[in-house]
């Protein structure tokens, strides 16, 4: 999942990237919401967490020009005004949830991971292809009911291609929704980690390349 958050309080910001990580997201920063519209205007996000009391641009603009520009994308307010009014305000505005500060981390991203799947088409919670299960929430991936070691990246690449049922994913979209603004795009990081999950996923092979076009899952 590639997730954006705009947050002008910087230790914040930075904790909240740290832990969505840790879960295996891909984490992108803006501390104002002229940076965040950039942001959003060149890379395809998930979910985009806002804050509304930014500077530049006001985190409620932010959100009308996302609504407006990447309707695929989801928006979570995250924000210190909490009172009804600001909550109907905010969902007006077009926002798909609203969390108030302060907040506990796990609600956040059982959030997070709500929103992902209200995609067009809607996504199951879990996603199967043959015997391969993939639970995102929980993080667990199993293969003929064998639990799976995986890495976080290793884990959003095959969330990625399970959720392309059977389509070709170029090593540029991997590299667009696994990883994060700060990865190097002439990286071999893509290559390796398929090679590395194909070999995890065992016999027999699901995990196949299209040569020079990118990597899809297919019945053995």
């Amino acid at each position: 999942m590639r997730v954006l958050v705009v947050e002008d309080e910087v230790f914040l910001a930075e904790a909240l990237q740290s832990g969505l990580r840790a879960e295996g997201m891909a984490v992108d920063l803006a501390h104002d919401g002229a940076t965040a519209l950039e942001h959003v205007s060149v890379n395809d996000y998930d979910v985009v967490v806002l804050d509304r009391d930014l500077p530049e641009v006001h985190g409620d603009d932010v959100c009308r020009q996302v609504v407006a520009d990447r309707p695929e994308c989801r928006v979570l307010m995250l924000t210190a005004a909490g009172g009804l009014s600001d909550k109907v305000d905010g969902l007006r505005l077009g926002s798909d949830d609203y969390l108030v500060k302060p907040f506990d981390f796990p609600e956040l991203v059982a959030r997070l991971h709500a929103l992902r799947r209200r995609a067009a088409p809607a996504l199951p919670p879990v996603l199967t292809f043959g015997d391969l299960r993939l639970d995102p929430s929980r993080r667990d991936a199993r293969r003929a009911d064998r639990p799976l070691r995986l890495t976080r990246k290793e884990f959003g690449v095959l969330e990625a291609l399970l959720r392309a049922d059977g389509a070709v994913l170029s090593a540029e979209h991997l590299l667009e929704k696994v990883w994060d603004a700060h990865a190097d795009p002439f990286t071999n990081a893509v290559r390796i980690t398929v090679s590395t999950l194909r070999r995890k996923l065992g016999d027999p092979p699901i995990l196949h390349t299209a040569t020079g076009v990118g990597y899809h899952l297919a019945a053995p």
